[in-house]
């Protein structure tokens, strides 16, 4: 039987930073969901599809060849064969795919897929419906959290890191606009499965992160 590890939590909160950590530490795979999501919110916006038409989005995913593999160590996030991972990061994708992953017919085929991959290997999957809908059964699952206020500020640090022009307080008008999509679409929305362990990292490092779940995991 296969130890499976689900992640959920609000954008912001760190879940992708930690899962990758956790997952390294344990020699499993991690497997970014959201990356899957923002290669087909990218998708959208090339092919210029209307964010705001679910029929028009539902039709589209249909054509979408959307993989996850390992190159060089690396996970590789691949759209219809083109390694996509510098390309999805931006604020363009992450707010697209806030709108295209509310739309049914994009999560089944994502969720498909997530779910394939944990029957192959053991993973640490993070995302917004992995304990509650794509990994129902997974051994340990965790909820993940921060403050607004901790959130925007993490997303504007990364961005000016980047060299990326932002305000942080229209960031966390995102966050907060995300946040109410995410909890209240109604195909799978954001919330703490009932067997999930709250941390909430708003006051914590990294590294204090990690060592509370691999604790939680040993436990």
């Amino acid at each position: 039987m296969n130890y499976d590890i689900a992640i959920d939590g609000p954008a912001g909160a760190g879940k992708s930073t930690i899962a990758k950590k956790i997952a390294a530490k344990k020699n499993m795979i991690y497997v970014d969901t959201g990356a899957m999501y923002r290669a087909m919110a990218l998708y959208m916006i090339r092919e210029k599809v209307d964010l705001n038409d679910p029929a028009a989005i539902a039709a589209k995913c249909e054509n979408v060849e959307i993989s996850i593999r390992y190159e060089g160590g690396v996970q590789c996030v691949f759209l219809n064969g083109e390694n996509v991972n510098s390309l999805i990061r931006t604020e363009e994708v992450s707010e697209a795919a806030s709108k295209t992953s509310v739309v049914p017919e994009v999560r089944r085929k994502l969720v498909s897929l997530q779910q394939e991959l944990a029957t192959l290997e053991d993973v640490v999957m993070d995302g917004r419906d992995i304990g509650t809908k794509v990994l129902p059964y997974a051994r340990k699952k965790i909820y993940l959290t921060a403050s607004t206020a901790v959130r925007a500020r993490r997303r504007f640090d990364e961005l000016m890191a980047r060299g990326e022009s932002a305000k942080l307080d229209e960031i966390e008008k995102e966050i907060r606009d995300r946040d109410h999509r995410d909890m209240t679409r109604e195909e799978s929305p954001l919330m703490q499965a009932e067997d999930a362990i709250l941390v909430d990292t708003s006051e914590m490092t990294i590294d204090e992160v990690v060592e509370k779940i691999l604790s939680l995991i040993k436990d």
